[in-house]
């Protein structure tokens, strides 16, 4: 059986370390702002990137393409081994599509190659999660076949469960209209999104202030995650750690989970989301 290895998006949204330490390959995507072009997970900080955002400063993010993506995979095709790819979400992203390019053009040039890519219909520390799962089957041993297999029957598993400060950003990105933006933000309305079953956020309600909200999407990940045995909770959290720590806690208090991931949402998916975004991140029986 050939080695394989398990490659992923920058759009996971976990530290390089974490990832590095696990000897998982990153194929990134980029950002624009203030005139400046950057590679996510690289340049800007978490705390300089939110304060430009804070500025009024836009960043306008773009795909990978597909020479893009198989120049980052084509090394470890050349060492013998096979590619398990887990995508950013085709829902958000047109990197899906680049990186299934990328693995045709592979596999018809190194014929002997097996590159399998799975949409994950998941974005942010949503992919991690998979991410993490498959790399437990990996090391159990499981073929490239079996991880590719079971991370496709369990992608709709992974719950997101997302509330953002500032309606404007969204709007920003069409998912609410100008009026509701205007008059959400006068009133305290904190909009509560999941990730639907084809990958896309959507708003599926509302709460009337910060602390009603963060309530609110512990409260769904505990409903989701009933029957389920989670060894790990991820939260996600747009420069606003001392919100994604409450939340932590009551995931302890509600969820009886000690092993906790946070980490800062990244610099693309954070573009779309804007500053103060907070999202738990759990196994479940459905989205």
């Amino acid at each position: 059986m050939r080695d394989y290895v398990i490659t992923v998006n920058s759009t996971v949204d976990v530290p390089k370390l974490w990832l590095e330490e696990r000897h998982v390959p990153v194929v990134a995507l980029k950002y624009t702002i203030d005139g400046e072009t950057y590679t996510d997970m690289e340049g800007l900080t978490a705390k300089e990137f939110f304060e430009k955002l804070r500025e009024g400063k836009m960043s306008v993010t773009s795909q990978v393409n597909p020479e893009e993506a198989m120049e980052a995979l084509e090394p470890f095709v050349k060492e013998g081994k096979d590619i398990l790819h887990l995508g950013f979400s085709s829902g958000l992203s047109g990197t899906l599509n680049s990186m299934r390019l990328a693995g045709e053009m592979l596999e018809e040039k190194y014929p002997e190659a097996k590159v399998i890519v799975v949409d994950t219909l998941c974005a942010c520390m949503g992919e991690a999660l998979l991410l993490h799962k498959a790399l437990q089957k990996k090391a159990e041993g499981k073929t490239i076949e079996e991880v590719a297999k079971w991370t496709e029957e369990n992608k709709l598993h992974i719950c997101h469960n997302v509330t953002v400060d500032d309606l404007n950003h969204l709007h920003r990105g069409g998912r609410v209209s100008k009026t509701t933006a205007v008059l959400g933000t006068l009133v305290q309305i904190k909009p509560i999104i999941h990730m639907d079953n084809e990958g896309k956020l959507q708003v599926i309600g509302k709460e009337r202030g910060r602390k009603k909200s963060l309530n609110k999407i512990v409260d769904m990940a505990v409903k989701q995650s009933e029957g389920w045995e989670n060894d790990l909770i991820m939260i996600t959290h747009g420069d606003c750690i001392e919100d994604a720590e409450y939340v932590a806690q009551l995931v302890r208090e509600k969820m009886g989970v000690e092993n906790i991931l946070i980490n800062n949402i990244g610099t693309v998916i954070g573009s779309h989301t804007g500053p103060g975004v907070v999202a738990v991140f759990c196994m479940g029986n459905e989205r």
